[in-house]
């Protein structure tokens, strides 16, 4: 699986994240302001089921994917190796494409 990072996807616990408009807006009404959670990712208060919410909402595919699986993926991987995908879902959000 590959991600187009001219896109803004990446990929996280081998799922493919594609940050579109309807994604980011799905998540903005589930976890508040967009620009709120780049401040608190910036302050270091991001909380897991902030990123977590961020992530499912942007996955290319969700097809027989539990949420609760999915995040226990990303747990299994590491945060550490979800920190690459954050970045760039992050900085998707700020500049655009």
């Amino acid at each position: 699986m590959t991600a187009n990072a001219l896109r803004g996807e990446a990929i996280v616990a081998g799922h493919k994240l594609r940050p579109s408009f309807t994604a980011l807006v799905a998540a903005e009404e589930e976890l508040g302001s967009l620009f709120a959670l780049v401040e608190r990712a910036a302050e270091g208060e991001l909380t897991l089921a902030e990123m977590t919410g961020l992530f499912w909402h942007c996955l290319d595919n969700r097809d027989g994917i539990l949420r609760s699986d999915f995040g226990q993926a990303i747990m299994d991987a590491g945060l550490a190796a979800a920190t690459p995908a954050l970045r760039m879902l992050l900085g998707q959000i700020l500049k655009g494409r």
